[in-house]
């Protein structure tokens, strides 16, 4: 059944925030399958992805951003680059903010940068993980992120990971998004090819896995991503580290860590593709590559890439 064009919304919603504050977990909740990595370290996102939702009369395209904080090295300055630009590109922005910390500089931060847009789009605020707050503390944290946005058109608490406000939220969003054409097949989910998912998987498996800054130095290459048939694929992929020393402990003894990182991103791949896959990963040095603009490129981090 086609949808009524009379009647039809369609456009793109920025999920905007500081880094790890639920932005890819509430994407992927709202499609109801994993296309975007998620870990419990911060700056999990590194590039935009969008999820594109398709309901009987409306199309939200959710735009994953990395977190916007303070950059140490040339990726962070390209990680808050994609997240600028995806302002500019929104019918609808999505502050999410941690309900249960207060404010701190990078959330002061993204509310001096949402004053200086110029024909800024309607602005929700969400309260995320109001299911760490008690209801006593729940009013003065509400009150402080209130302060910063005092331009936001709607405030919403919200739960990405119990699903509490999320109809709340999608409702909302429903509200401010402009009448349009759907922009994308019904059947289109995301902008991402399986393979760029395969690499975004790998490297959150290396995140849940290695400890204090080595997964941070992480970079995936997806070098053979072959459809055997229907039902198998062959995956072969590098991480690169930026120093010698990390090598062997993405690799671990006798290869231990480096299995470890394998058998949980090959579920997790698996899960999204409906194949059984084979993965052979491998792990190489390029030197600080998080501040070499060629290396940037090549792996894919590049603005000019989508």
């Amino acid at each position: 059944m086609k949808p009524d064009p009379s009647s039809y919304k369609a456009g793109f919603v920025a999920l905007i925030g500081r880094p790890n504050v639920g932005k890819s977990t509430l994407m992927n909740a709202y499609l109801g399958q994993k296309i975007a990595a998620v870990s419990p370290k911060p700056q999990t996102t590194r590039r935009r992805q969008l999820g594109i939702l398709t309901l009987e009369n409306a199309q939200i395209i959710f735009m994953d951003t990395p977190g916007l904080h303070i950059p140490v090295h040339k990726l962070g300055e390209y990680m808050n680059r994609v997240a600028e630009e995806t302002l500019e590109d929104a019918d609808v922005l999505v502050w999410l903010v941690e309900a249960h910390r207060l404010p701190g500089e990078e959330d002061r931060l993204i509310a001096q940068r949402l004053q200086q847009l110029r024909n800024a789009p309607p602005l929700i605020l969400a309260l995320n993980k109001v299911d760490l707050v008690s209801a006593k503390a729940l009013p003065g944290q509400q009150a402080a992120y209130a302060e910063l946005a005092p331009q936001a058109a709607r405030t919403i608490l919200l739960s990405a990971t119990t699903g509490q406000g999320r109809e709340d939220l999608l409702q909302a969003i429903l509200d401010f998004l402009p009448a349009h054409p759907p922009y994308y097949d019904p059947d289109q989910i995301t902008d991402y090819y399986e393979r760029d998912i395969a690499a975004e998987l790998i490297r959150e498996a290396a995140l849940l896995h290695l400890r204090d800054e080595v997964p941070h130095a992480v970079a995936v290459r997806i070098d053979e991503y072959e459809e055997r048939d229907e039902n198998t694929a062959y995956i072969h992929a590098t991480l690169f580290v930026e120093k010698e020393s990390q090598k062997p402990i993405v690799i671990g003894k006798g290869g231990e860590m480096l299995k470890k990182i394998g058998t949980t991103a090959r579920m997790e791949i698996e899960a999204m593709s409906g194949r059984k896959v084979f993965l052979d990963l491998h792990v190489k040095v390029n030197k600080n590559w998080r501040n070499q603009p060629e290396a940037l490129r090549w792996l894919g981090y590049s603005l000019g890439r989508r």
